[in-house]
């Protein structure tokens, strides 16, 4: 039963982790219509940005936490302004293309300042808690926490603020939002905003457990639209049902399986559930 409950604190800290990146994708996705693949991106620079003020400033890491996201939100907002928004009228596809093309071009700049090598962030709080024998760190204890609490805030302004209701809006039409007078230019830059500010989140909070690398983007890329095409495209709850089922099934495969075979276990119970009901476990806006 130590061993089962061990193993389930390690579940629900990666799945607030997929969890807060999948909501940014899931976001961009419902007031778009278009997937970001450059979202990994945003993910990786997350990391790289945390990694850089903790090291260069000097900062506690709640505040290169913060510093980290807020440089992505600007940056994520920047990338609706540049490449998105000119292509809004265009083909989904080249908007998918040039997200790639984002993707691989933020990859450069990052080895290009920082190196291929990869690099480790040092756990703010150091240590382990012992509960009944279930052992974890202080570090996944702050992610579970912290990434509830995101959740808990987005929730929230989505549903009690008007600008979230903007949002809700647009995703469920943007024709619809632009003839009752809500600016939609203004809603997609901070839809891409919110959506960068939860991935650079994310990537502050894992980087202490895992190393930080140019190609992680790529790997959360890969996740996060298996698990938003999982929980249904555009949809808030199935991003968070996606993310705990995947996070899940790689802990737990992983642990009674084959470590080796954890991320396969994973999209294998992904490919399963979608063969059952492929129009995924949420409808898009609910």
């Amino acid at each position: 039963m130590t061993i089962l409950f061990q193993q389930l604190s390690n579940a629900l800290a990666l799945g607030g982790v997929y969890a807060l990146v999948a909501l940014g994708l899931t976001l961009v996705y419902g007031v778009m219509r278009v997937p970001n693949f450059a979202h990994g991106g945003l993910y990786m620079l997350g990391a790289y940005f945390t990694y850089a003020v903790l090291n260069g400033l000097g900062v506690p890491y709640v505040v290169a936490l913060l510093i980290a996201a807020v440089a992505v939100a600007l940056l994520a907002a920047l990338l609706e302004r540049l490449v998105f928004y000119p292509l809004r009228n265009a083909p989904h596809v080249h908007a998918m293309i040039a997200a790639i093309g984002v993707l691989f071009f933020f990859e450069a700049v990052v080895q290009r300042i920082w190196g291929a090598d990869f690099k480790q962030i040092a756990e703010p709080i150091p240590g382990i808690l012992n509960v009944g024998g279930v052992v974890i760190t202080w570090q996944r204890l702050l992610v579970i926490l912290a990434s509830v609490l995101a959740m808990l805030g987005l929730n929230f302004f989505l549903k009690r603020t008007l600008t979230g209701a903007t949002i809700e809006a647009m995703s469920q039409s943007r024709e619809g939002a632009r003839l009752v007078g809500i600016d939609v230019n203004r809603v997609g830059m901070l839809t891409f905003a919110i959506s960068g500010a939860l991935a650079a989140v994310a990537a502050a909070l894992i980087a202490p457990i895992v190393s930080v690398a140019p190609s992680m983007g790529e790997v959360m890329n890969l996740k996060v639209f298996a698990i938003i095409i999982l929980g249904g495209m555009g949809s808030v709850p199935g991003a968070i049902v996606g993310a705990f089922l995947l996070a899940f099934a790689e802990v737990f495969g992983g642990f009674y399986i084959n470590l080796d075979f954890a991320d396969v276990i994973g999209f294998a119970a992904l490919v399963l559930v979608l063969a059952i009901r492929p129009q995924g476990l949420f409808r898009r806006g609910t």
